[in-house]
């Protein structure tokens, strides 16, 4: 009788070198919970405190090519500082989702940092699941390579003409499947649910929670595939998106503003996901050199930013457009009506 081997265990997903993964979602669990407990717990951040931390977790991020590279060879390393600004910038969409979510809900202020971090993790847990799904699908089938292109592909071009818009979340079908499971209360505090009369009660923050993971799937689906096509190394991967996760409560106080000055963001990365699609389509005839794919994605954002900002001076040169500049000219007084002059008196 012949022996039939065991199916592959998740752990051939995660590379040659399993243990250093492990690593790097335990660190990246840890500062997250540090993040929990030390940015602006129980209060509403400044503007400032906020731009102070995400600074910080983008230099941290960042450094962390110095290890990775010395550990796993410059090549990982640089293909990691790829990966994690393309994923970095496709967090931002992220958060505006999220920003989305919380409006259309009606999420309290106070409440929305606790559904932020749930959403941050969750975002963490479904990335993890797609990059081991990925990863065990591409050493299978060869031509999941040639979808996930096809599909950066679309995904560029929707980007691009603006199609990509973000829809209603209360009609996302995992919030109506839920509400028609549950019944729906009003707030209760912090809390996702509530027992009266022996029945159990969702609140809105429940049904916020379900659209943030759902979310969090689609976003998954979308940005695993980019990384897929910097990079065939799931240590890489994982440090990428775990690093490019932290620190979006405090960019989270920022969206608004990052999104008004960045104006050309959506066109920005739809070129960015067209150029890793064809990296990708033609990785079996010519092997893109990680140094000229991190060269290429740099240079992108740059030319992005450059542009917004001189359409940002451009906006401002031009004034508003009934070309006054912005000064109101001081209302002049209405002239006296001439006196009627007087009738002459008919003789009596």
């Amino acid at each position: 009788m012949v022996p039939v081997s065991p199916p592959a265990l998740p752990l051939a997903s995660l590379g040659d070198d399993p243990g250093a993964v492990f690593v790097i979602i335990g660190v990246v669990v840890a500062l997250l919970v540090a993040d929990l407990f030390l940015f602006a717990r129980g209060r509403e951040p400044s503007f400032r405190e906020s731009v102070i931390w995400s600074i910080g977790w983008l230099i941290l991020g960042l450094l962390v090519a110095i290890p990775l590279g010395l550990y796993a060879g410059t090549s990982d390393g640089v293909s990691y500082l790829t990966v994690y600004l393309i994923e970095r910038t496709l967090s931002l969409d992220n958060l505006v989702v999220f920003l989305l979510i919380f409006g259309s809900f009606a999420v309290p202020h106070r409440e929305r940092g606790k559904l932020l971090f749930w959403g941050i993790a969750m975002a963490l847990v479904m990335r993890g699941v797609a990059i081991v799904v990925g990863v065990g699908l591409i050493e299978r089938f060869h031509i999941v390579v040639y979808i996930l292109g096809a599909g950066l592909l679309i995904l560029a071009w929707k980007m691009w003409a603006g199609s990509a818009e973000h829809t209603d979340p209360h009609k996302n079908p995992f919030v109506r499947l839920v509400s028609r499971m549950y019944p729906v209360g009003d707030y209760e505090g912090s809390k996702f649910s509530v027992r009266r009369d022996g029945k159990r009660i969702l609140t809105p923050m429940a049904l916020a929670l379900v659209a943030i993971v759902a979310a969090d799937i689609a976003f998954a689906i979308d940005s695993i595939p980019a990384a897929f096509a910097i990079t065939d190394n799931a240590l890489v991967i994982w440090a990428a998106n775990g690093f490019a996760l932290l620190g979006l409560r405090a960019l989270f106080a920022l969206v608004e503003e990052l999104i008004k000055r960045f104006r050309y963001l959506n066109q920005t990365v739809a070129v960015v996901l067209g150029v890793v699609a064809v990296k990708l389509l033609i990785a079996d005839l010519w092997k893109m050199p990680a140094l000229v794919s991190l060269s290429i994605v740099v240079g992108l954002f740059a030319a992005g930013i450059l542009l917004s900002m001189a359409a940002d001076r451009r906006d401002e040169a031009a004034g508003p457009p009934d070309g006054s500049g912005g000064e109101l000219e001081p209302a002049s007084e209405p002239e006296a009506e001439p006196e009627p002059e007087p009738q002459p008196s008919s003789a009596s």
